[in-house]
């Protein structure tokens, strides 16, 4: 009995000694996970779609070679964690393979709600559209269902045909960049800063000391280059606004859908998606059924760990959301984006 005691107690410990490594491989494997689903770009083969309502409101299942229109969601400041030219670009990419294999998409729908951005993410993304377009010869169209300004104004430019409810405002084209000055709250509190640089204006619009007349010369070339990128985008794009107009009349200002479907911003007033849907699809050449299909990065696993819910926690979560202007990532950029 003592010697099959033993026995049994070794295998008792094997197994303890295995479940534990077993365990530990496991937790491992979901931080791995968690990780990469918490980052902004997620990692190739990792993205999930959803089918989106068609012209008649319905979402079918349909054999794996149906034709698609290709959803693609411009909702949020551009150059924010999800809408940037990095993740647009890996949105195309796999809107090539996976459940979108075998040349599906057939038309691309921009779905927009945005005050717009960064400058160069707007530009990046405009240019990604123009050449997905190009490269696989397929209509774009772009729905408005809120805002489309500044930025996202630069996007929908890429779009054959803009649509948008009758209640979204439209505009804003023009360029801005913040700059802040604390010399004065620094010498009041008695704080120094020193900056050691090499180049002249290396240090132009530094924000510890006082500012120099005409150290921001070269900062509004800049700015005045990209805004005359921009009027030459947009005059491109939508003929019936004139440079002269954008210039002298209509400015950074933004028009509700009817005023702007009158100045030449957008090509139709639209209630619904519907509408959209409907005349690209016919643009598209798509007979019979055919799927609208979003794709978006999988991120289930790093949602879970970020979930801040106070029965998970025990705590109420108080957030203060700054201006756009004001946030860290924006700072010292310069900004196709609209911010009343």
């Amino acid at each position: 009995m003592h010697r099959e005691s033993v026995i049994l107690s070794a295998i008792r410990s094997f197994c303890i000694a295995l479940c534990a490594v077993i365990g530990i491989v496991v937790a491992l494997f979901l931080v791995s996970l968690a990780i990469m689903g918490m980052g902004n770009k997620a990692p190739v083969g990792t993205y999930d779609y959803m089918l989106m309502a068609d012209e008649s409101g319905a979402r079918r299942v349909l054999p794996s070679n149906a034709p698609a229109v290709l959803w693609v969601n411009i909702d949020g400041e551009i150059g924010g964690d999800t809408i940037n030219s990095t993740a647009i670009a890996d949105l195309f990419v796999e809107s090539r393979e996976g459940v979108l294999d075998g040349d599906r998409v057939k038309a691309v729908l921009l779905h927009i709600n945005s005050p717009g951005g960064t400058a160069m993410d707007s530009e990046n993304i405009y240019n990604l559209l123009l050449e997905y377009k190009s490269r696989f010869k397929v209509p774009v169209y772009a729905y408005v269902d809120g805002l489309c300004a500044s930025g996202g104004m630069m996007v929908a430019c890429a779009a054959d045909k803009i649509y948008a409810t009758n209640s979204s405002v439209i505009g804003s084209v023009g360029v801005i960049s913040n700059f802040f000055n604390v010399a004065q709250l620094m010498e009041k509190v008695g704080v120094q800063s020193l900056v050691l640089t090499e180049g002249k204006g290396k240090d132009a619009l530094w924000p510890f000391r006082p500012w120099q007349p005409g150290e921001d010369k070269n900062i509004l070339q800049v700015m005045d280059y990209l805004y005359n990128n921009f009027l030459d985008i947009v005059t491109k794009a939508r003929p019936k606004l004139s440079r002269s107009a954008l210039v002298d009349t209509l400015g950074a200002q933004v028009y509700v859908a009817p005023a702007a479907l009158e100045l030449g911003y957008i090509d139709v007033v639209a209630d619904t998606c519907a509408t959209a849907l409907h005349d690209l699809v016919q643009a598209a050449g798509i007979e019979g059924e055919y799927q609208v299909i979003a794709l978006y990065p999988s991120r289930w696993l790093g949602d879970l760990f970020d979930m801040k819910s106070p029965l998970l926690t025990g705590r109420v979560h108080h957030t203060f959301d700054l201006p756009t202007t004001l946030r860290p990532e924006f700072a010292n950029q310069f900004l196709f984006l609209y911010q009343p």
